[in-house]
């Protein structure tokens, strides 16, 4: 896949960066943050989240550039600052963590339907099951023929599917009524202050932020290496732009407590009370469109982190295993299989959507946090820029310190619920871990630390388990 005529152009891997951010995250927004906060609190979430994630981006951005030969994505920067078996955990709970969010695509478009089509319900209901999976075998075929073709349809899904978003902003600024956006300026009549507010909001920012690694993912395919630095920050400000200002308008247009009301996707519901019923179909045809596109984007995304891992030996060498089109074939199977079984689970949880947008946020969390300490030993050290000058490094280092400050408050803002269910993924799938390095004839765990860590993550999995049992914690 190394070919020239394989390559990816700025453009292709910019519509990655967009594809796999713009999903099913942004249709949700109105309803999430209207049940959270008001437009202050909206817009103190956003600065803390857009600032945090543009440094993450930036963080994305010069280890592409300082760091050409770790072209594996997200867990190659894990393994370099860490070692083998953290940087297998980064691999593997981006992976896993992924799946997850594509199921909840999955859900979310049931969901959708089920406002015209009663039978799909919640998105979990037996029917929506049965055509959600049908669409993952569909796209797993299609995904199958090749990595090109699919993303050449990714990038015209992409450029489809931002256009009800634009409608959407462009009608609801037109309606802006500034006494409506006054009245619910400080969130009256939610319990807790300013600060729990935003911190209600903080993991649903990662889940929609989630995907400006996207061009990072796909570095190898990259035509020229400052290509990916381009399009991590060119897609990160067009969609956070989007994003804001998709939160922030209906607040001009309803009552704060009549948006946390509306059955997702929110923004269907906020256009139809502006425009009437066209508005929630027209938003929700773009929803779906959206929704396909980003899933198509991210079904890559997997199959593309786990074949990595396994081509650096971090995972069995089968994940490796490729195609006569260049698809890590074993791969790609390993992720449709896990998304299906997912998407069957979702027939007993009560909130399908909202637990796989938390739990897909947990996931993301510990590589991102990873990432930005790599970039923060990278900096500190003083590696790669020997022939630099001192104000560069030192912007560099500020950079990633607020990166890791920043992912690693989104661990606090998140639950101790949530950390243990991702302990719940993450013990059995070191699994994997070990099979690696049997195959490889090495010791399995070298180091004490990574024994700590198996140690702390079977704790936290046998937690889980018990809370779940005893209903402490309900799916």
């Amino acid at each position: 896949m190394a070919s020239a005529d394989a390559k990816m152009s700025r453009f292709q891997l910019t519509a990655m960066v967009v594809g796999s951010m713009v999903g099913a995250g942004i249709f949700s927004l109105p309803r999430t943050f209207a049940g959270a906060t008001g437009p202050l609190g909206a817009v103190i979430a956003w600065l803390i989240a857009g600032t945090g994630m543009y440094m993450l981006a930036r963080v994305f951005q010069f280890l592409a550039e300082r760091k050409p030969d770790l072209d594996a994505g997200v867990f190659a920067y894990a393994k370099a600052g860490y070692g083998d078996y953290p940087g297998f955990l980064s691999a593997f709970g981006y992976w896993i963590g992924s799946c997850i969010g594509n199921v909840s695509y999955w859900v979310l478009i049931k969901s959708t339907l089920g406002a015209f089509f009663p039978v799909f319900g919640e998105g979990n209901t037996l029917v929506a099951i049965l055509v959600s999976s049908i669409g993952i075998w569909l796209f797993h075929f299609m995904i199958l023929r090749g990595i090109q073709q699919a993303a050449a349809l990714n990038m015209i899904v992409t450029i489809a599917k931002i256009i009800p978003i634009v409608v959407f902003i462009l009608i609801l600024f037109f309606a802006f009524r500034m006494e409506m956006f006054r009245f619910n300026f400080y969130g009256g009549g939610l319990d807790g202050g300013i600060f729990e507010q935003v911190r209600m909001t903080m993991m649903v920012t990662v889940f929609v932020f989630i995907g400006i690694e996207g061009a990072s993912v796909y570095s190898r395919y990259a035509k020229e290496r400052r290509d990916v630095g381009f399009a991590t920050i060119v897609g990160f400000v067009g969609v956070t732009s989007l994003m804001v200002l998709v939160t922030l308008l209906p607040y001009a247009v309803m009552p704060r407590e009549d948006i946390a009301g509306i059955r997702q996707p929110s923004m269907a519901g906020v256009l139809e009370a502006v425009v009437g019923p066209w508005g929630a179909v027209f938003v929700s045809v773009g929803l779906l469109v959206s929704v396909l596109g980003a899933y198509l984007a991210w079904a890559l995304i997997c199959a593309e982190v786990m074949s990595a891992a396994a081509r650096t030996r971090a995972m069995p060498a089968i994940f490796a295993r490729e195609n006569k089109n260049k698809v890590p074939v074993v791969a790609m199977w390993a992720t449709s299989i896990v998304i299906q079984v997912i998407v069957i689970t979702t027939y007993w949880s009560t909130d399908a959507f909202g637990l796989m947008l938390n739990l897909t946020s947990s996931m993301a969390l510990v590589p991102f946090l990873l990432v930005a300490g790599y970039a923060l030993q990278l900096t500190t050290r003083g590696e790669t820029y020997e022939q630099e000058r001192s104000a560069l490094r030192s912007r560099h280092i500020l950079i990633a310190a607020v990166a890791t400050v920043y992912t690693g408050y989104l661990l606090y803002a998140g639950s101790l619920k949530l950390l243990v269910l991702s302990a719940i993924l993450y013990a059995p799938g070191s699994l994997l871990y070990v099979w690696a390095r049997r195959e490889q004839g090495k010791k399995v765990f070298e180091r004490t630390s990574d024994i700590v860590i198996l140690a702390l993550a079977t704790l936290g999995a046998i937690v889980g388990i018990y809370w779940i049992a005893t209903g402490y914690i309900v799916l």
